[in-house]
C-alpha cells in the first residue's frame, strides 16, 4: 500500500512541486488542505504518513507553526511524523522544538538530501526492526 502524505498550505505552483516529487520516488498519495482546521479535520478522518506543513499558510498568511504544535500535542495525532516547509533554520529549529522532525525548505526540493530525508519517514514504518509500522 503507498504513502498517504497530507500538504498544508502550500500555494498551487508549490503543492505540485511537492506532489510530484512525492510520486516520482515514492508513489504516495498526496492530499492538500490550506489551513489549521482542515488539515486536523483531515487527519482524523483519514491514516496518514506524513505531514508536510508550509511556514505560513498560502489561504490567509497564518503561521503554520500552531498546526504543527497542535497535531504533535495531540494524544492521537503526534505519532505522525510532521515537517515544516521553510527555508529559515530559525523556524525549522521551532518546529523542531515544539515536536517536528527536520524538514526542509522549498529551495531545497531538487536536492538528492531531501529525498533522502523523505526516505526516512516514509520508509520507517516498512523497517523489519519497527514493531508498529504506521499503517
Amino acid at each position: 500500500m503507498g504513502k498517504r502524505i497530507l500538504d498544508v498550505g502550500n500555494c498551487d505552483p508549490d503543492h505540485l512541486k511537492i506532489k510530484g516529487l512525492l510520486q516520482r520516488h515514492f508513489e504516495a498519495e498526496v492530499v492538500r488542505e490550506h489551513n489549521h482546521d482542515g488539515a486536523l479535520a483531515e487527519l482524523r478522518r483519514h491514516p496518514f504518513d506524513l505531514v508536510l506543513i508550509n511556514r505560513l499558510m498560502d489561504a490567509d498568511g497564518t503561521s503554520g507553526l500552531e498546526i504543527v504544535k497542535t497535531i504533535t500535542q495531540d494524544p492521537q495525532l503526534k505519532r505522525i511524523p510532521v515537517m515544516l516547509l521553510t527555508n529559515f533554520p530559525e523556524h525549522q529549529q521551532a518546529a523542531m522544538a515544539v515536536g517536528a522532525v527536520q524538514g526542509f525548505g522549498k529551495a531545497a526540493l531538487s536536492e538528492p538530501a531531501t529525498v533522502e530525508l523523505l526516505r526516512a519517514h516514509l520508509l520507517a514504518s516498512l523497517s523489519p526492526g519497527n514493531p508498529n509500522p504506521t499503517r
